[in-house]
This record gives structure tokens, C-alpha cells and sequence, in this order.
């Protein structure tokens, strides 16, 4: 939008996929960042997408998950330097959510951490039963927050999966229902 005549300067619509298993009901999108002359917007179809501000083109697509089996972006990015930060939804369907750092530039991933540990892994042994794991939820329903001085993410993990039904999840479920602190260059915890 022109901001001095209110006249559209051009417009951008996704077409979404039929079948979506997140969102089709609820739509939601929480914003946008933007870093230089480049929107970066997630979608329900689990895209990440880059604009260029002028004209609304897609500079590029990175698909950041399969929708088909439950992952959405309904939260605006983050840039930190260079990344792009995105989490995902989807902790009510048997997801195992995630933190995602992608190039601005190109939209290539640079990091991946997953907010339900694999078997094995740091806070695995928090979670009673290791079937779950890969389907325990821990979606990041917000944009966190960036400490420039300690270089550190704080992402909010939301709720384990099942949410309402725990007898198959006995124990802490880290690091579901917590605040996270990763660094933001390597997305080690």
C-alpha cells in the first residue's frame, strides 16, 4: 500500500493445497519480517517464503515441513543477522515440533533444533515411553525473542501431544510447555 494515497501497489495471495490438517478450519497468520528489501512469510501449507517488498515476487520457496501430516506456520519469522528463524505448529496432531534457521538470501536451512529430543538424546529420558517421541508435539506456537549481547533464541515450547490424554506420556516431556534457550548461530540448546 502506497502509504501517502492509500492506492495498492501490488498484492500476494497463496493458493493453499486441499487437505490441509492444520488450519483450514482457523486461518491464521501472525506476520512478517523484514530484512532489507525481502518480506519473509510462513504459511499453512508449511512454506517459507521471501518477497521482494517492491513487487510482491516470490524470490524464493523452501518447503520447511509436509503439511499432510499436521505442520503449519502460523507465526511471523524472526531475522537474526543473516537467518531467518521459524517455528512450527502443529503440537494438537502427532508432530515433533521444531526451530528452523534459514539464509536469508537463498532460503537454504541452516539449523534445525527439535523441541522433542530423539531417543537417546538430552530430555529423552524425561519422556516414559520413546513411541511417542517422534509424535509428542512441542510446537512453537509464538515468535521468540533474540538476545544480541548473549547471542541466545528464548522460543516458548508449547503443550505435549496428546495434550489431553497424558497416561501415554508420564514424566516431564522436556522440552515441551518451557522456555528454550538456544544459540543462535548453531541452534545448539
Amino acid at each position: 500500500i502506497d502509504v501517502r494515497t492509500g492506492a495498492q501497489l501490488w498484492r500476494y495471495r497463496r493458493v493453499l493445497p486441499g487437505g490441509l490438517t492444520y488450519g483450514a478450519a482457523n486461518a491464521s497468520n501472525r506476520g512478517f519480517a523484514i530484512l532489507g528489501d525481502l518480506l519473509f512469510l510462513g504459511t499453512l501449507d508449511a512454506h517459507l517464503l521471501a518477497l521482494d517488498r517492491r513487487t510482491g515476487r516470490v524470490v524464493w520457496d523452501t518447503t520447511v515441513a509436509d503439511y499432510k501430516v499436521g505442520y503449519a506456520i502460523t507465526q511471523a519469522p524472526l531475522i537474526v543477522g543473516d537467518k531467518v528463524i521459524m517455528g512450527i505448529a502443529g503440537g494438537d496432531i502427532p508432530t515433533r515440533g521444531f526451530i528452523d534457521a534459514y539464509d536469508a538470501k537463498t532460503g537454504a536451512r541452516s539449523w534445525r533444533f527439535y523441541t522433542i529430543p530423539a531417543p537417546g538424546e538430552p530430555g529423552s529420558e524425561t519422556w516414559s515411553d520413546p513411541v511417542v517421541l517422534p509424535r509428542g508435539g512441542g510446537a512453537t506456537w509464538q515468535t521468540g525473542s533474540y538476545d544480541p549481547e548473549l547471542n541466545l533464541l528464548y522460543w516458548g515450547v508449547g503443550n505435549p501431544n496428546p495434550d489431553y490424554y497424558g497416561e501415554d506420556r508420564k514424566g516431564d516431556n522436556l522440552y515441551t510447555a518451557s522456555l528454550i534457550a538456544l544459540d543462535a548461530d548453531t541452534g545448539k540448546f
